[in-house]
């Protein structure tokens, strides 16, 4: 009797813990019993994305010893990302043998192929569902994508093109808020995993404690950011620096600003703190398509751009797949698959959603960017952020409203081919150049025989083109042609391989000039005469046969579309500078245009600045030669980005070249 008595107490203290414990479970959430351990009932957990990748979908003229970069939304479960998971075949059916590796830091997978990738050809690399995250949530789909390889390596240096706070000389930089991150952005996307707390550090003089922080680096935006753990210590002299083993996805080291090109240096730059930063949240300036557009082109990409009151970048890490959404109508709102989400490199304040396939006509979606603590926001310490949603609809027209319609009217990218990797092309008849100043980021070619048709250059791989003590330019890649070098590994005979990647660069850079020729004729806007106008993105054709930028700059304004193109069509010169030697003008891009984007078809020689200095933007096509100022000038002209001739040669004085 005694014992039955003891079971039944235990037997009632067992369901009152039974029912505690349950009541305890339903509370946790709050919400009906959705814990957030448990999950909420009939909810399903979000799958994991890709939200950037390297080579872009679509690429032209990749270089053949690249590796291949995909960032994810979340964290990835390590041992999930491998050669299984992420591979490449170049064409199809021809698999690449690679190793597959993952930072869990950055949530980046790199796939480095073990040998250079075929020329000339389609590339398509798959991300499959057996990838998942730390919870085991595989991708909802095959993540697949493609590029076109060009014919050359890359042997260009990865250059840092600017910095937060900004580079100056010989500094340090005085003012700079207390409570900012301090990044720096480069010329060509990097290798993420070399980019770590070794290889970029920020130090003060014995006397302080220097600050400890995380470095990362955004696939797709080509952005190193040292988050320092706390605010900086006000009126301090900081010194920021990355070091060479800092390299892009080709191995190839940093050069910084502590040697000459061609070889490896450090990058350092200084700067002393002020008072903090604006602390106001950021707000959206602007979008493309505009809110309630009608008509918008089906392959067209949705933009941002953002108010940012601290005047600091926007984290790219903040901008992805989950804080910049676009679904399709109610009740189903399906969303739509991005190839990418990430933000223009240039200003670091416009997040680009590129659709991995065209909208559908006549469906209204909706754009979401997301506020909150898990939303968008700067880089300042500790961030500010988008307080609330930003929500817009648009509806999406036919193929033919594209280009007449929002966005504006913009034409195709142009493909390049393996005409990309050169910032100067001589066609068949070579280069010079003239002074000591000159510096080619990127590699050069002709096709010309002669060793006497390159003059003033020498490249990375050692080869010495006719150099003199007056007139010594650094190419900063290799130098590409059917010619035997005066010094150099290429001096004995002529290189074969060379010979064939210059030949396959003018082939290519024909194309995309019969390319650009070919885009359907736009208006003259300033009966010939650019200056001082501000260009929306669009095809400009020259009534009278001929361009020129005289009495004022040109500024291409990308309206918040970081992939807007302008096409420039003339049949005979273009000329920049002026009126006079003495007046150099220059190409300005704002919201977000990229030299990348800017394209010049020139029928006859082109003329960038003949008394030297001035900026110049846009890949030149020309079919008689271009010449960058003129013999004796030491002002440094500036090109950002080709000068490609596909007959005569082209020259240079004293004159920088970037590829975009």
């Amino acid at each position: 009797m005694a014992t039955s008595a003891r079971l039944l107490r235990l037997g009632s203290l067992l369901l009152v813990g039974m029912l505690m414990v349950s009541a305890a479970l339903t509370g946790c959430g709050g919400d009906g019993g959705r814990d957030p351990v448990l999950g909420p009932p009939g909810i399903a957990l979000a799958a994991p994305t890709v939200t950037a990748v390297v080579p872009i979908n679509g690429a032209t003229g990749v270089m053949i010893n690249t590796a291949l970069t995909a960032a994810f939304s979340t964290a990835m479960a390590p041992a999930t990302i491998n050669a299984g998971t992420f591979t490449v075949v170049c064409p199809t059916g021809s698999a690449i043998a690679g190793a597959v590796s993952y930072n869990a830091g950055t949530h980046v997978a790199t796939f480095t192929p073990a040998a250079n990738l075929p020329v000339q050809s389609l590339c398509t690399a798959t991300i499959t569902t057996g990838a998942t995250d730390t919870a085991g949530i595989g991708l909802a789909a095959n993540f697949v994508w493609s590029f076109t390889t060009g014919a050359a390596p890359d042997t260009t240096r990865p250059r840092v093109i600017s910095t937060v706070p900004a580079t100056t000389i010989p500094g340090p930089t005085p003012g700079v808020a207390t409570n900012t991150a301090i990044s720096a952005t480069f010329s060509e996307d990097m290798a993420p995993g070399t980019l770590t707390t070794s290889s970029f550090t920020v130090v003060c003089a014995p006397s302080c404690v220097s600050p400890t922080g995380t470095v990362t680096y955004n696939v797709g935006n080509r952005t190193a950011v040292f988050m320092p753990a706390g605010a900086l210590n006000a009126g301090t002299t900081y010194t920021a620096t990355i070091t060479t083993a800092a390299t892009d996805l080709a191995g190839n080291a940093l050069a910084g600003n502590q040697g000459p090109l061609p070889g490896a240096s450090n990058y350092v730059w200084t700067f002393t703190t002020g008072g903090p930063a604006a602390t106001t949240g950021i707000t959206v300036a602007s979008t493309n398509p505009l809110s309630a557009a009608g008509s918008v082109c089906p392959t067209a990409t949705i933009n941002a751009t953002f108010n940012v009151a601290s005047g600091m970048r926007l984290d790219p890490a903040s901008v992805n797949t989950t804080s910049f959404t676009v679904t399709g109508p109610a009740p189903a709102s399906t969303p739509v698959t991005a190839s990418s989400v990430a933000l223009d490199f240039a200003t670091g304040r416009i997040a680009t959603f590129t659709p991995a396939a065209p909208l559908t006509t006549g469906v209204t979606y909706t754009a979401t960017l997301r506020g909150g603590a898990t939303g968008i926001r700067d880089l300042s310490i500790p961030p500010n952020g988008l307080v609330n949603n930003y929500v817009w609809t648009f509806t999406v027209g036919s193929t033919g409203n594209c280009g007449t319609t929002t966005p504006p009217t913009t034409p195709p990218s142009i493909p390049l081919g393996s005409a990309a990797a050169f910032g100067i092309f001589g066609g068949s008849a070579g280069m010079t150049n003239q002074g000591v100043l000159t510096v080619i980021n990127g590699s050069i070619g002709t096709t010309a025989t002669a060793t006497s048709s390159i003059t003033g250059f020498h490249d990375t791989g050692g080869d010495i083109y006719t150099e003199t003590p007056l007139n010594r330019g650094s190419v900063n890649g290799r130098i590409y042609s059917c010619a035997v070098s005066t010094t150099g590994p290429t001096s004995g005979a002529v290189n074969a391989t060379s010979c064939s990647i210059a030949t396959t660069g003018r082939s290519d850079a024909q194309a995309a000039y019969g390319t650009l020729a070919g885009q359907p004729a736009g208006s003259d806007p300033g009966a010939g005469n650019l200056a001082g106008l501000v260009l929306a993105p669009g095809t400009y054709t020259a009534a009278g046969g001929s361009f020129r930028i005289q009495g004022g700059d040109l500024t291409l304004d990308g309206q918040g579309n970081a992939n807007a193109v302008w096409v420039f069509q003339m049949a005979t010169t273009l000329t920049v500078g002026g009126p006079g030697a003495a007046l150099p003008q220059s190409v300005n891009l704002i919201n977000g245009a990229q030299a990348g984007n800017v394209f010049w078809q020139v029928g006859s020689a082109a003329t960038i600045n003949a008394g030297g200095g001035g900026t110049m933007s846009g890949t030149i096509i020309s079919q008689a030669g271009v010449t960058i100022s003129t013999a004796g000038n030491l002002g440094i002209a500036t090109l950002n980005g080709r000068a490609l001739s596909l007959g005569a040669s082209v020259t240079v004085v004293n004159t920088v070249i970037n590829l975009p």
